[in-house]
């Protein structure tokens, strides 16, 4: 299997997770609220960074595999995040899966995307200066 298709699908899982648990915390404890969404995206992009630096010195040329890693993590996120919080915590219908597959899976592949392309032009720098 690609390994794009690899970093999607784990990164889906994380993305919806991560949505589940912001979900669970705006039900459960609502002022929390902020604090938790910006937390979670903080990691959620500091992860990519990384994985995406890291990346960048291994394969110099992979910006496109990070492409295709946001395009097909969006809509898996979106419809595994509207899965685990309609059987993990409310109602949540049908009704939310066209705003998570289209708005909501465009936001998880741009917060894949951007943060994993800079970490790819960060790690093709070299380490050690010119002299």
């Amino acid at each position: 299997m690609r390994t794009w298709v690899w970093r999607a699908l784990v990164l889906a899982l994380l993305h919806a997770a991560a949505q589940t648990a912001v979900a669970a915390i705006r039900i459960h404890n609502p002022p929390a609220t902020t604090l938790a969404q910006i937390l979670t995206l903080s990691f959620l992009v500091a992860l990519t960074l990384a994985w995406g630096t890291v990346d960048g010195r291994r394969r110099p040329a992979c910006a496109m595999t990070w492409f295709y890693t946001g395009l097909l993590a969006g809509p898996i996120a979106g419809l595994l995040g509207v899965l685990a919080q309609s059987t993990l915590l409310d109602a949540t219908g049908l009704e939310s899966l066209g705003t998570a597959m289209t708005g909501g899976a465009a936001f998880t592949a741009l917060l894949i995307a951007a943060p994993a392309l800079l970490g790819t032009v960060l790690g093709r720098r070299p380490s050690h200066p010119a002299t």
